[in-house]
């Protein structure tokens, strides 16, 4: 039964992103073992432990980087309406995010272009084709 009073407030991307990394035989080997013996449920679930592991031990000197580079942690999303009061206001942005940094999907590249001074993203930009090509030189 669909509701007339039910809408969704925004979608939902994707809550990872992927990535392929080259490992040797042995150390694949000794994954696959690990596996077997019922440490982990899968090759995913070492490599996702592992990682955050070691995000773990150097937790204070990512905290410190972040603070020395002013950075937003976490999600940062640029909206139509925060773009177009910035070239009102006739400001241009220098966006620093670790973590992800999405531009609505409304936005012109235009309006981006105008906006946006610079990008850094250490982790993943979410943009349209179009705003990507229109701030290729402005992203680092």
């Amino acid at each position: 039964m669909v509701r007339d009073n039910v809408r969704e407030l925004r979608s939902r991307g994707p809550e990872s992103e992927k990535i392929t990394i080259n490992l040797g035989h042995v150390d694949l080997g000794q994954i696959d073992l690990l596996v077997e013996e019922g440490f982990y449920s899968n090759r995913t679930d070492f490599i996702r432990t592992a990682i955050r592991n070691q995000i773990e031990r150097h937790a204070e000197v990512v905290r410190k980087a972040v603070t020395r580079q002013s950075l937003d942690l976490g999600l940062r999303t640029l909206t139509r309406d925060e773009l177009e009061a910035t070239r009102a206001a006739g400001e241009q942005l220098e966006l620093r995010v670790l973590g992800l940094l999405t531009i609505a999907p409304d936005v012109p590249a235009k309006l981006a272009r105008a906006t946006v001074a610079s990008i850094t993203v250490l982790g993943t930009l979410h943009a349209s084709a179009e705003v990507k090509d229109a701030l290729a030189d402005r992203i680092h």
